[in-house]
């Protein structure tokens, strides 16, 4: 199984072939499509922009966020400088969202979901056009947002060593631990660290990083 395939099991976007996928102990097909959309969000590389205006955007899954919200999430992801070279938070994207940076696109798509009720999020390489430095901060901000499961798959090893939980997707065999215990445990992830600063001498396997910080119901499990 591929990271694509278990983003997908993950958020409810395909059924699995056995076994179940479950959130707070409920099955994801037992929930309703409207309520499952609301409480699971995926970002995935290529970010959506709609038209109509910044605000429009990062407001689409939550109109009823306050301009205190709002304000603290721009601040919060760094989004600051996004607002001021659109024009401001009422600048029309219409025209130029095709201009933007994948890197821009990207933040707006996870200031989308940073303000809307999802409580599980997969960020599918949703930080790949990031840098380090603006990849830590969103990483952080959302490993620290309240009532929330943070699911990241990225080949960046910095990733995989702010998470809690890490699964290495390498042949049959998914390899699941700390940082510290695959460090021990996997002779690849062992390279991948001590080579990781350097160039690459072939693909490098995806790594999910589920971080959990979870309230007290809420919860996803594969079985």
């Amino acid at each position: 199984m591929g990271k694509s395939t278990l983003v997908d099991l993950l958020g409810g976007l395909r059924q699995a072939d056995s076994g179940t996928v479950r959130y707070g102990g409920v099955p994801l097909e037992d929930i309703a499509p409207a309520q499952l959309r609301r409480e699971i969000a995926v970002i995935p590389q290529e970010a959506w922009v709609a038209p109509g205006t910044l605000r429009e955007n990062l407001l689409y899954l939550a109109p009823e966020a306050d301009p205190r919200s709002l304000a603290h999430c721009i601040e919060l992801l760094g989004l600051a400088p996004v607002v001021a070279a659109a024009g401001g938070l009422d600048a029309s994207l219409t025209q130029r969202s095709q201009s933007l940076s994948a890197g821009e696109r990207q933040l707006i798509a996870l200031a989308r979901v940073y303000l809307s009720p999802a409580r599980v999020v997969l960020l599918d390489e949703a930080t790949s056009s990031l840098d380090a430095e603006a990849e830590a901060r969103v990483e952080e901000a959302f490993a620290d947002r309240a009532d929330t499961t943070l699911v990241i798959v990225a080949h960046r090893l910095s990733s995989a060593a702010r998470a809690d939980r890490i699964v290495l997707l390498d042949g049959d065999r998914p390899l699941v631990g700390t940082h510290e215990a695959l460090l021990d445990a996997s002779p690849l992830y062992a390279e991948l660290a001590r080579h990781w600063s350097g160039p690459a001498s072939g693909p490098r396997p995806p790594i999910i990083t589920p971080w959990e910080r979870l309230g007290s119901r809420t919860g996803t499990t594969l079985s």
